[in-house]
């Protein structure tokens, strides 16, 4: 009997109407659209404006346009884990707020944390259900509200960061296609360069911290850098050795998009073209969990059965993976 694997079968995404451009970030801190295109290759991101927005009004229309794409009712919907570092709350989970709002009645979710990761990390999770013959049908989501917790007097992160959600669909498969492999990795030394101060158990919100304004991103971003270009490059060529393959054999790349120059790095050391990444930073940000999601909802229609996918991330915590996709269907016929 050949393997189960789990493939992606259908994706959605969400990106809000408002788009937060350099030139309107020039009117708020000291920077200009130059500045920030040659340092993150970033010149626009979106933004959800509104009273009671939260990341699950994102991921929500996310996964109603990825149920409506794939034909599949809300009541076939077995598992939902949302990857996010903005909930709406502590609790209840988004996740479960998505299933509240789809109608996916015979569901159970959970929120899943690992920043920028969070979405391969949810992946991946997620496939060890589909593997292991408990679930056929699970939703995986990668969804942010950053500018929730941007602080946009700060320069060195109001540039960088936008709101937006995707959404894959996972279910069984005994073809070739599907997750190969995954290599995931953490190390929590790395907390103090990228963390959010205050709101959690150790810190929780009080006039002094919000006086401090401790419940907004806080980055070091010369240490960051450095430990992104290395790890999210090493995993995604260690990644191709385990698996014997060469550049030639990549498709596409499909990284986090944190910054350009680490993207390009990542290629550079894969020995990849330019021409085989997904680039979406330009025009959305840094989405957090939603940038490889939403990377693969924006290249869609190029994507062909067959073709090799490495994923690749890095994010706060630390946080760093890379997984092996080939992909399942023909974009176009989607």
């Amino acid at each position: 009997m050949s393997e189960i694997r789990a493939v992606i079968t259908g994706i959605g995404g969400y990106v809000p109407d408002y788009a937060l451009t350099n030139k309107e970030l020039e009117t708020m801190v000291d920077t200009n659209d130059d500045w920030i295109t040659s340092r993150t290759g970033i010149k626009e991101r979106r933004i959800l404006k509104g009273k009671d927005q939260g990341t699950s009004v994102m991921a929500t229309k996310a996964v109603e346009e990825l149920l409506r794409k794939t034909r599949t009712s809300p009541e076939q919907i077995d598992l939902i884990i949302c990857a996010t570092t903005t909930p709406d709350m502590i609790f209840p989970a988004t996740a479960n707020l998505v299933a509240d709002n789809i109608g996916a009645k015979h569901s159970f979710g959970f929120d899943l944390q690992a920043a920028c990761s969070g979405f391969l990390y949810g992946l991946v999770t997620g496939a060890q259900f589909i593997e292991a013959g408990t679930y056929r049908k699970v939703v995986v989501i990668g969804a942010d509200k950053m500018s929730s917790i941007i602080d946009y007097q700060d320069r060195t992160t109001c540039i960088i960061f936008g709101d937006g959600a995707g959404a894959v669909l996972l279910e069984p498969t005994q073809e070739p296609y599907g997750l190969r492999d995954s290599h995931l990795r953490s190390d929590g030394s790395g907390a103090p360069h990228l963390h959010l101060k205050a709101g959690g158990s150790r810190r929780p919100a009080t006039v002094e911290t919000v006086t401090a304004r401790e419940h907004f991103v806080y980055q070091e971003g010369a240490a960051v850098f450095k430990y992104a270009v290395k790890h999210m490059a090493d995993v995604s060529a260690d990644i191709m050795k385990r698996n014997q393959l060469h550049a030639e054999d990549i498709d596409w790349l499909v990284p986090h998009q944190a910054n350009k120059r680490i993207i390009d790095a990542t290629a550079e050391r894969m020995g990849i073209g330019y021409d085989k990444v997904m680039y979406t930073i330009h025009k959305y940000g840094n989405t957090t969990s939603g940038t490889i999601p939403l990377c693969l909802w924006d290249y869609e229609s190029k994507l062909k059965k067959g073709d090799n996918l490495i994923m690749a991330a890095f994010g706060g915590g630390f946080t760093w993976g890379a997984t092996y996709v080939i992909w399942g269907y023909d974009g176009k016929a989607s």
